[in-house]
């Protein structure tokens, strides 16, 4: 793999308390592990070698557990975003002098069950600065927000989602660096409005999942996520 990855975990994770009020949603137990060593797991087991974890509120904890990542077979550097909350494309427009020219962007409250070397083939064989992971969704997990037709990502759009939308945002993205780098250092702006802009100018290439995605942003999918690890014995 040759790009790097991005993990924006720097949430308030309210949905989560109490659970959340003196942890980060990161070090949230699934199954008897941290949530993010069980992603780190994944992510070397997919040949990925260099994370940046975008941390928040109570980041140190991140830190004071992962350290460099050589415990757990990765690099870690880490961009911290508090106590100036960015939002998700602030921390990641911060975090540009860590990352790659492109890199993968995945949530902190996300498992994936793919494989990131497909993803990362479909873009860069597509030729436009972005590209978004998505899954045939009806409105079965959260609200559909992806017009996704005929292969092509027509338009995201989180804040108007339509009923004609029947995919969803899968989790996983990659990313142009100059994409973000156009907007101004230390500002607040959201990553999902940098998406819209780009899908609705045919800039955000679009990548179909069959397999459904876990999260732990909320106490029914982490309840689900945990079951999925107890099943597979893990």
């Amino acid at each position: 793999m040759t790009l790097p990855v991005a993990i924006l975990a720097g949430g308030l994770a309210t949905r989560l308390k109490p659970i959340t009020e003196t942890i980060p949603k990161a070090l949230v137990e699934v199954a008897g592990q941290p949530f993010i060593v069980r992603q780190l797991a994944q992510l070397r087991e997919q040949g990925i070698g260099r994370v940046v974890m975008c941390i928040g509120y109570l980041g140190e904890q991140i830190r004071d557990l992962v350290g460099d990542g050589s415990d757990y077979g990765v690099s870690v550097a880490y961009s911290q975003d508090w106590p100036t909350l960015l939002g998700t494309g602030g921390a990641l427009r911060k975090a540009l002098p860590l990352l790659d020219s492109s890199f993968f962007v995945l949530y902190g409250d996300s498992y994936l069950p793919i494989d990131f070397r497909a993803v990362e083939s479909s873009f860069l064989a597509c030729g436009k600065p972005a590209l978004m992971t998505v899954q045939r969704n009806s409105d079965q997990w959260d609200k559909s927000n992806v017009l996704f037709r005929n292969n092509a990502l027509v338009e995201y759009n989180k804040r108007a989602p339509r009923p004609e939308m029947q995919y969803i945002d899968y989790g996983l993205g990659v990313i142009s660096a100059d994409v973000l780098a156009q907007q101004p250092a230390d500002t607040n702006f959201d990553l999902a409005d940098v998406y819209h802009e780009l899908s609705l100018s045919g800039q955000l290439e679009g990548y179909e999942v069959q397999e459904r995605f876990y999260e732990i942003g909320s106490h029914k999918g982490l309840a689900e996520t945990a079951d999925y690890f107890r099943a597979r014995g893990e």
